[in-house]
């Protein structure tokens, strides 16, 4: 069954995770290589040629002028990502998503001296309606290594926009469609951190209502 084309102009969630819930990230390698992968590949003009865009002697070259989508926020965790992005340019999601899961599995693919599929099917989306809907949905994904209570030794592989919105690092994010909603940055760290509890609490009560339906 075909997906309906999502629509220009429009904010989407989109998700994916490894096969059987494997990790598809594995250091920090792992991690630049599927975030040059999502500026690279966000570029209406064609890839021509994977090794001129990673293997130059300068390194990375390519520098999108006119882009697919503008990604808004984004987490890395060890087997499976989000991103919130907005669709610019008709079909430009479904595109740059081919180009991103592609390319990223024939690397690692090849990293790991492996065949067959990493991610579990083609990316899943959910479009977003409302700004009250948008903020709470971008929190959970700039945040969801602890929606999600990622600890221990892979905490180290996650990679999210909070250190683009909070600290400064320069990142691939319009940051301003959100933080033009708030005051200052400080501001806009309350609200996310003020919202994250009600993320874990309804994360919680999926997992137990999710166990009382196993028992039936």
């Amino acid at each position: 069954m075909n997906r309906e084309p999502l629509a220009t102009g429009e904010y989407y969630h989109i998700y994916n995770r490894g096969v059987d819930k494997r990790q598809i990230f594995s250091d920090e390698r792992d991690i630049g290589r599927f975030l040059t992968c999502m500026k690279v590949f966000n570029s209406v003009e064609p890839i021509l040629s994977l090794r001129d865009v990673f293997e130059s002697k300068n390194g990375i070259t390519h520098s999108a002028k006119n882009k697919l989508v503008d990604f808004i926020v984004y987490c890395l965790n060890p087997n499976h990502y989000h991103f919130i992005l907005k669709q610019i340019v008709d079909g430009g999601t479904a595109e740059l998503m081919k180009r991103l899961n592609g390319g990223y599995t024939w690397y690692f693919n090849k990293k790991n001296h492996r065949n067959g599929a990493l991610l579990q099917g083609r990316y899943k989306s959910r479009h977003i309606f409302d700004n009250e809907t948008f903020l709470e949905l971008s929190t959970y994904v700039t945040l969801n290594n602890k929606v999600h209570r990622i600890g221990g030794s892979t905490a180290g592989i996650v990679r999210s926009s909070w250190d683009e919105y909070v600290n400064g690092v320069k990142g691939i994010c319009r940051k301003e469609i959100i933080l033009d909603q708030f005051k200052d940055i400080k501001e806009y760290k309350k609200y996310a951190m003020d919202t994250l509890p009600t993320l874990l609490e309804r994360k919680k009560e999926e997992k137990e209502l999710l166990e009382l339906l196993l028992e039936d």
